[in-house]
């Protein structure tokens, strides 16, 4: 895979993972209950550490 390609990808696999994100703090706005909201803040977690993730590589592939 060319350099290019691979950030192409990067940047598509980060605006869905920013997707995702909004859609989980939406989520998390509507709920109420102690199970329900602790299952999203963990997937509000997992879902921020794969955007810090997928920000990082990308920034590493453009220096």
């Amino acid at each position: 895979m060319s350099h290019s390609s691979t950030l192409i990808e990067l940047d598509e696999r980060i605006a869905i993972a920013r997707q995702n994100l909004s859609e989980l703090t939406e989520q998390a706005a509507a709920l109420s209950g102690g199970a329900d909201e602790e299952r999203t803040a963990e997937r509000i977690a997992d879902q921020q550490a794969l955007l810090d993730n997928l920000i990082h590589q990308r920034e590493t592939l453009a220096e």
